[in-house]
């Protein structure tokens, strides 16, 4: 079980890092979304039980993971510290190159978007159809195009600005 587990996750760690990377803003925060990911589906794996490919429930449990991580930092942010400092700093480093610029801005308006958005944008970005999105997320095929739109404007004013 555990080979095959590792034969997973090796074939499907982009998933999980990409997920990281929307929700998370430096790299250390990243690595540790990765961790709690992984220990979350490694805690899990037992019930997988093949109705989906693993790569939808890996998809669903890093979502969800990385949706509770950020409703836990977004309470324990409402102070400003010396960590939001340190983040404000490694931004600004960032900001020395053009297209490194141009993809921390990016990612920094994904940061802006919900959860429920965000989930919804890295569906979309990985090639989920309309319909997918809708069963994966729970909406109608229609409020995922309307909301996909409206993301679409979001991040295009937000990275405009």
């Amino acid at each position: 079980m555990e080979e095959e587990f590792l034969q997973r996750i090796q074939k499907h760690k982009g998933i999980v890092y990409k997920i990281c990377k929307m929700y998370c803003q430096n790299v250390h925060e990243q690595d540790d979304l990765f961790q709690e990911i992984m220990y979350q589906v490694w805690k899990s794996y037992p019930t997988f039980r093949g109705e989906s490919t693993f790569s939808t429930w890996l998809y669903r449990i890093a979502l969800n993971t990385s949706i509770f991580h950020f409703k836990k930092e977004k309470k324990a942010a409402s102070k400003p510290n010396e960590k939001q400092q340190c983040i404000a700093d490694e931004i600004e480093e960032t900001y020395t190159e053009n297209r490194e610029h141009l993809v921390t801005e990016m990612y920094q308006a994904i940061q802006q978007l919900n959860a429920i958005e965000r989930a919804i944008l890295f569906y979309y970005l990985e090639g989920f159809s309309g319909q997918e999105i809708a069963k994966e997320v729970g909406l109608t095929e229609g409020n995922i195009r309307v909301k996909m739109n409206r993301i679409k404007e979001k991040l295009r004013k937000l990275v405009t600005k």
